[in-house]
């Protein structure tokens, strides 16, 4: 069995109020297409800044929107290739 290696990068950056943090999550893989997503979280100004926990939204959300990528990639593929299935 060969082994394959995808590889997700997220970038994170805060806004200069530490009010918004955008994550960036892009995928690599050889031989696929790659996908990039991007997730944002805003605090509230009323809540105390913890950097962290923004950072953990956004890059959980750029995530998901990688992962429902995938997700649709893999039923167009199963679309396109599902025809009669052979008897033998």
């Amino acid at each position: 069995m060969d082994a394959k290696q995808w590889t997700v990068q997220i970038y994170i950056s805060e806004d200069e109020t530490d009010e918004r943090t955008l994550a960036r999550a892009v995928l690599s893989a050889t031989g696929t297409p790659w996908h990039e997503s991007v997730g944002l979280a805003r605090r509230n100004p009323a809540d105390r800044p913890v950097p962290e926990i923004g950072d953990e939204l956004a890059a959980g959300r750029a995530l998901m929107d990688l992962a429902d990528k995938l997700l649709g990639d893999a039923a167009r593929d199963v679309a396109e290739l599902g025809g009669p299935a052979e008897v033998r």
